[in-house]
């Protein structure tokens, strides 16, 4: 009766210190390719010493050579685009208020 007690738990630590090492093997298993960035990615420290030599507009976001966006700035600071409408400017200030204050009163119907 003793050397059954004795075998099973043997057999018991046997399986508990096998299972315990699956679990840290697994746990460790591909750590180190979580770190790293993806193989694609371009390190910042190239990216900091790339020369930008293009940009977008300003006014419609389209992609511009160096040559035309130092063209459009001096466009732009000779004439500026026009101003709206006082009253133009006044009614959309209302409705992003009137947002505004529907996000915190939701029950205010106006």
């Amino acid at each position: 009766m003793g050397r059954v007690k004795a075998r099973k738990a043997v057999n018991l630590l046997c399986l508990i210190v096998i299972s315990l090492a699956l679990v840290i093997l697994s746990s460790y298993w591909g750590s180190e390719v979580i770190a790293l960035p993806p193989p694609e990615d371009t390190p910042e420290e190239i990216l900091r010493t790339k020369i930008i030599i293009e940009a977008r507009s300003p006014i419609d976001g389209r992609f511009l050579t160096a040559a035309e966006y130092i063209q459009l700035q001096a466009q732009l600071q000779l004439a500026p685009p026009p101003k709206l409408d006082p009253k133009i400017r006044e009614q959309i200030y209302l409705l992003r208020l009137r947002k505004t204050l529907l996000q915190f009163f939701p029950f205010l119907n106006f």
